[in-house]
């Protein structure tokens, strides 16, 4: 058997998985409140009670939400370590991966079914080409697909933290905005469930929310999506265009760092719960307007991932991989 995770600043989920042609076929799987535990340890008992049974496990591999050196990550959004090594003793197994969680996710395009996305723009993909993807949740994630003979080989990224580059009068508020609250103004700052609530409280300045929302509980941006869609308060429709038209923007400029000619993937938390938006052309427009380069991503396949499990999916296809080495 194959275990593998995908640990998020708010949820992880790990599985059991049976070894398979196309793709590793999921045996069982559970998911558990990221913050309801001390550690990582701790959530593999968990899970092991859950099953119920002991299995021999072949290979794990566990996607974790921050950057990985030396087998070895700290989570970004949470006060966490994670040691390959630490989990091998934990549970017996010989072979323990580490991946970024934008690196496993990345790893499952290959395998996903029609029924796992949703095109934005059909492109012309290019079967030499690279790839990459980019998903808004807790945090923002970005990975490369570097174009290796026949295969897509992941890259890790760190570059939602990169610096949030402003592109009309309205954004450089914005940052100003963020420079007085951080600092600085990243990527994230914009582009995640904590930076719709920037946006929120950004286009709410000097006046009062017409839902009533103040970003003080976790689903706030959930709501805040919900009454931009619907247009009941302006304040959270501007704030919704001004997310989707920032990501349009910045997946552009992850596909030209990358020349992304075989596609661009949009995964994450966020974007299947605000398919509307994505799909009213001002994430597309905003995509494409990078003059001289407009030409060549007009050309670039984008997708939206609808599959929750992609980056499950993903490590379960590393442990597969690290099984058979």
């Amino acid at each position: 058997m194959l275990l593998a995770g995908d640990v998020g600043g708010t949820k992880t989920l790990l599985g059991l998985f049976e070894r398979g042609d196309r793709r590793p076929t999921p045996a069982v799987t559970h998911a558990y409140a990221t913050n309801a535990f001390s550690g990582f340890t701790p959530i593999l008992d968990a899970f092991a009670r859950d099953v119920g049974t002991r299995v021999p496990i072949d290979a794990i591999a566990i996607g974790v939400a921050g950057p990985v050196v030396a087998n070895r990550a700290r989570l970004t959004n949470i006060a966490w370590d994670i040691a390959a090594d630490e989990i091998a003793a934990h549970t017996g197994a010989r072979h323990v991966q580490l991946l970024n969680d934008l690196e496993a996710m990345a790893n499952s395009v290959d395998v996903l079914t029609p029924d796992e996305v949703v095109l934005l723009q059909e492109g012309v993909p290019r079967a030499d080409g690279n790839a990459a993807v980019i998903a808004a949740g807790t945090g923002m994630g970005q990975a490369y697909l570097h174009r290796v003979g026949t295969r897509l080989r992941p890259v890790p990224s760190e570059g939602g933290h990169a610096d949030f580059a402003a592109r009309t009068d309205r954004e450089i508020e914005l940052v100003r905005m963020l420079r007085e609250l951080y600092g600085r103004a990243e990527v994230e700052h914009v582009l995640s469930g904590p930076g719709l609530l920037n946006l929120h409280r950004f286009t709410h300045r000097g006046g009062q929310c017409a839902m009533g929302l103040d970003g003080g509980t976790p689903d706030t941006p959930a709501l805040v999506s919900q009454a931009g869609l619907t247009g009941r308060c302006q304040g959270c429709a501007e704030a919704l265009t001004m997310f989707v038209s920032a990501y349009g923007a910045e997946a552009g400029n992850l596909a030209l760092r990358g020349v992304a000619t075989s596609g661009l993937y949009v995964g994450g938390g966020i974007a299947p719960k605000i398919l509307p938006a994505l799909t009213n052309g001002t994430f597309m427009d905003a995509f494409v307007a990078k003059s001289p380069m407009s030409e060549l991503l007009s050309k670039v396949p984008v997708k939206v991932i609808l599959c929750a499990d992609a980056g499950l999916i993903g490590a379960a296809l590393e442990a597969q991989e690290l099984a058979q080495s």
